[in-house]
């Protein structure tokens, strides 16, 4: 029994850098990977929005450069965490595609709606990189858009805090963790779940998130399965 039919994942570039927090960690890669694979598996149709926050930070590495061309960087980090997931869930028999934003003939497809839509259909992960391929957004917008686009039921938002809180709770020990919360009071409260553009994508498209911890790999598959995994955002 599957929660979901048509999923969207967003990765963070940290994600893949594991405990060096930089770079690409390929046993972090590859845990990820196998459980992507378990959840195709399942007959569930997945696209990837990944970021390249392992690599380069936009803006908050670039602070003294044109805030476009610091994006423009990041996009490229991007497609770098694109080709190595692509090549560690291909070892592992999923037929892949990597999308982009920015035209890389010579490494992907441009990004075209209905050709994701038809790799999806036939089985194969899609894998978004470039984010919108415009500076001034960011990846959690690219994964509300692609969501939107591609008609996928749920973005799964894979962070290293296990789901919603009222604040930090690195910072405030008094933080609490939501089971439930709406999109209505993420705004309201500025709780840094994404960027308010995306959230704000989200709510206007109805396309509900699960935030949950990506440090076990294998709440991927607990959240297909329908378990309670981390906060829901509605």
């Amino acid at each position: 029994m599957i929660a979901y039919k048509r999923v969207l994942l967003k990765l963070s570039g940290e994600a893949l850098a594991g405990k060096e927090g930089h770079g690409i960690d390929p046993d972090v890669v590859g845990a990820i990977s196998d459980k992507i694979k378990e959840v195709v598996d399942m007959g569930v149709q997945v696209s990837i929005v990944v970021g390249g926050g392992n690599f380069w930070r936009g803006a908050r590495n670039g602070h003294k450069m044109d805030r476009a061309s610091a994006d423009y960087m990041g996009m490229l980090a991007t497609a770098m965490n694109g080709l190595a997931l692509q090549d560690a869930l291909e070892a592992r028999g999923l037929y892949t595609r990597l999308q982009t934003a920015i035209e890389m003939r010579e490494i992907a497809e441009p990004y075209i709606k209905r050709k994701a839509a038809k790799h999806l259909e036939k089985g194969r992960v899609v894998i978004f990189a470039c984010g919108t391929g415009h500076p001034y957004f960011s990846t959690d917008t690219a994964a509300a858009l692609r969501a939107a686009e591609t008609e996928s039921e749920v973005i799964l938002l894979a962070k290293t805090i296990d789901g919603v809180y009222s604040a930090d709770p690195k910072i405030d020990a008094s933080a609490v963790k939501y089971d439930e919360i709406s999109y209505k009071d993420v705004l309201a409260q500025d709780l840094k779940v994404m960027d308010s553009t995306a959230t704000a994508l989200c709510k206007d498209n109805n396309i509900p998130l699960l935030v949950f911890a990506i440090s076990d790999p294998e709440n991927i598959v607990r959240v297909i399965k329908g378990e309670k995994v981390g906060t829901i955002v509605s």
